[in-house]
């Protein structure tokens, strides 16, 4: 028997969650699919629009201090963070890719809510465009059933 995720169990509950999402410009025809499809996971799963903030930031590594300074202002149930970091011709992707992975990781153990990492690393655009709401479906509607179920999850151990 398949079991219903979390997210899906009790509407009426999710509807008290109040989360954050941070969307890098960079990218942003790629960014911007996955932030509507995480926004739109969130509206359908029962969370209010006026408990959903969103800020923009200009690229993947911005995406660090912003949610850092999210988790010490704010007391959001969950964050998610939505990059895409798309591989060129130097090393510029691996030191980025590495420095966002490793800051939202540190993020995560430093602070006190879960911090979901919606940042593809792609080698090519066209990889991208296909986890951005193309063949592949869209990480960000992925990253919101995980936002609702870690929210759900810090609620119930405090």
């Amino acid at each position: 028997m398949k079991k219903t995720p979390v997210y899906q169990i009790d509407k009426l509950k999710n509807k008290d969650l109040k989360l954050a999402i941070i969307v890098a410009q960079w990218n942003n025809d790629i960014t911007d699919k996955l932030y509507k499809g995480a926004y739109e996971t969130l509206i359908q799963s029962g969370i209010l629009k006026e408990r959903i903030k969103t800020w923009k930031v200009p690229g993947s590594y911005e995406l660090i201090y912003s949610a850092k300074k999210i988790a010490i202002c704010y007391n959001f149930d969950s964050i998610i963070v939505i990059g895409s970091l798309i591989q060129g011709e130097t090393y510029h992707f691996e030191y980025l890719s590495q420095a966002v992975s490793q800051g939202i990781k540190d993020i995560n153990i430093q602070y006190d809510v879960p911090v979901i990492f919606c940042v593809l690393t792609d080698k090519n655009k066209q990889q991208s465009l296909d986890r951005s709401g193309g063949k592949e479906g869209n990480k960000g509607i992925e990253c919101a059933k995980t936002a609702l179920s870690m929210a759900i999850f810090r609620k119930s151990i405090k």
